[in-house]
């Protein structure tokens, strides 16, 4: 039995694939399992073909590989898209009574087990149970004790009665004996710990992030992949005295989001590719009139629809050049699920310490991955919240001018002038998106313009001064070979690092979460030979950043196919560019 068992179920959207591998995962990580899934799903209700994958051990996993140790195939075409991840001790389980699967050729030499799921389902109460028979039939396989199941059948099932709860454990029983009869014992013995882990996705823990920050208003439009950002926030903000708001398209939410933040909320909107498009010359607007908002983009193919389920990291130009004019911003992207969480609180911090507007970058692989982690890593005590300069009523004699006026839009050195919000006594002051003077009225003063442009400008270089934009390194310090990457490509590289090393390829590796403003990489790409950066998109977009940077040519391993890199797929692309000489890679 491998260290690691990668499950999977996969069918036609509408068959309860994601639900039925969210149960698995739920139960395997309250069996003290680490879990990490991905998903491969259409964009359309019923239909096309989707897939739930659940990759888990008791030690800690970070990404997919190209090895499919158990398969629940509800349509033969389930087979063939993971033809290639089979091997000769996996377990395929099927439906041989059903009339599309009878005629299933099993690949090379998996077992097949032919499960009547819907005979025992409708024996159990109902043909709608049969992913959950399926459930217990892979228990036996994997020797994973069923009474784990039974909890995350307890809570999927709970508020719908006790009869129904019961229905499914039945259910899972009889696919369970089924199996145990019919094909006796499996090699495999899941092992069970007394640890408990929560369960998130990257959605889940950029609404926590933001909960946690003090978010108090957020407005969006449901798009593919940011919806659950929204839905995780829906319900629960409004117990701290918070707001959610669905508005009727992206430029509703932004304007919304803007119109929360300068009345003093923290507040966030989140959507993709084409919302930001929308949103863009609000965005200006954000920046002119100094007010700090959080921007969410959570990634997915492109351009125009593109593939809405699909991953793809395609949009770091949008965020970084985004808009008319020069708009000073700050892009972050978190390239943990983990630190989605914390980068959230981070971007709240930005924003209204500098006033300025933060793009929050996520991508669809991060946005959907469930993944575990101790409670202890998302400690609310170590949650710190900088407001910035907010002045109340003893404060802002300090702040008015010789005939007692806010200046709302002071010339401070650092770039960052003082906010009052509205109801302060003497903080009354303009807003606008025209260029303005300290008070906030419109002007077209040279002087003016040079001093306000200069101003905004400031912020980025006093964060540079203040803030700690770095990186975090993994892999061997001295090496030779540097590869770098951004965005929710970390877990991958990490666990590629271990089987380049184990095949003698020492690699050191950077995965920078700053984009704008970015860590200094000069020093760190003069001490290599070979640089290599990683990144799902076809032109290599922080590549060109990088040799911006630092002036000279690096070398690219670019994924644009709509699916996530997996470790052992980057292990043979990293050795594979290094055998390569450079004269071919021109």
């Amino acid at each position: 039995m491998p260290e690691d068992l990668n499950w999977a179920i996969g069918g036609e959207a509408g068959d309860g694939i994601d639900s039925t591998g969210k149960i698995f995962a739920q139960a395997l990580s309250r069996a003290g399992r680490h879990v990490f899934t991905s998903k491969d799903f259409a964009s359309r209700i019923r239909g096309g073909y989707t897939a739930y994958k659940v990759r888990t051990s008791v030690d800690r996993v970070e990404s997919v590989v190209d090895r499919l140790d158990i398969l629940i195939a509800l349509t033969e075409r389930t087979i063939h898209e993971n033809e290639d991840e089979l091997h000769e001790d996996s377990v395929i389980i099927y439906d041989g009574e059903r009339s599309t699967m009878q005629d299933v050729e099993v690949p090379g030499d998996a077992t097949a087990l032919e499960v009547p799921l819907k005979r025992l389902a409708e024996d159990a109460g109902g043909a709608i149970m049969l992913n959950v028979v399926a459930l217990g039939a892979a228990c036996e396989v994997t020797g994973f004790p069923i009474e784990n199941l039974d909890e995350s059948l307890e809570k999927r099932f709970g508020d719908k009665g006790e009869a129904i709860v019961e229905n499914n454990k039945e259910a899972a029983r009889k696919g369970q004996h089924y199996v145990q009869e019919e094909y006796g014992e499996f090699d495999y013995d899941m092992e069970t710990t007394d640890e408990d882990y929560v369960l998130l996705n990257g959605d889940e823990a950029i609404g926590m992030g933001a909960i946690a920050a003090g978010c108090r208003f957020y407005s969006g439009y449901p798009i593919t992949p940011a919806t659950d950002v929204m839905e995780y926030m829906t319900g629960r903000v409004d117990q701290f005295g918070g707001k959610v708001v669905q508005a009727e398209d992206e430029l509703s939410a932004i304007n919304m989001a803007l119109g929360a933040a300068r009345a003093g909320a923290r507040a966030m909107t989140a959507t993709s590719g084409p919302g930001i498009d929308l949103m863009t010359e609000t965005f200006g607007l954000v920046a002119t009139s100094e007010t700090p908002l959080v921007i969410c983009d959570v990634m997915r193919s492109g351009p125009s629809t593109g593939m809405p389920t699909k991953q793809e990291q395609g949009d770091l130009n949008m965020t970084l050049y985004g808009g008319h004019g020069e708009i000073p911003r700050f892009v972050v992207a978190p390239t943990t699920v983990s630190e989605c969480f914390w980068k959230t609180v981070e971007a709240f911090n930005l924003a209204e310490k500098y006033q300025t507007p933060v793009f929050l970058v996520s991508d669809l692989a991060m946005a959907v991955t469930e993944q575990t982690f101790s409670p202890e890593t998302f400690d609310m005590d170590e949650v710190e919240i900088d407001r910035g300069k907010v002045v109340d009523e003893n404060e802002i004699d300090a702040w008015l001018d010789e005939k007692g006026r806010f200046q709302a839009h002071f010339a401070a050195a650092d770039g960052v002038s003082p906010r009052a919000f509205p109801g302060t006594t003497d903080g009354a002051h303009m807003t606008t998106g025209l260029e303005h003077d300290e008070l906030g009225r419109r002007t077209e003063d040279t002087d003016v313009r040079i001093e306000q442009v200069d101003k905004r400008q400031r912020k980025v270089e006093t964060a540079r001064e203040q803030e700690d934009f770095d990186y975090r390194e993994f892999g061997d310090s001295d090496a030779d070979t540097l590869v770098i990457s951004w965005g929710s490509n970390e877990g991958a590289l990490r666990e590629g690092l271990t089987l380049l090393e184990e095949d003698g390829y020492d690699v050191r590796f950077l995965s920078v979460p700053y984009i704008f403003p970015r860590p200094d990489l000069s020093e760190e790409i003069e001490a290599a030979e070979d640089v290599i950066v990683v990144e799902c998109n076809a032109t290599g977009q922080f590549a060109d950043v990088i040799e911006h940077d630092v002036l000279e040519r690096v070398q690219r391993i670019n994924k644009y196919n709509g699916v996530r890199f997996k470790a052992d797929e980057l292990a043979t692309e990293i050795k594979q560019t290094l055998d390569t000489p450079p004269e071919a890679t021109q």
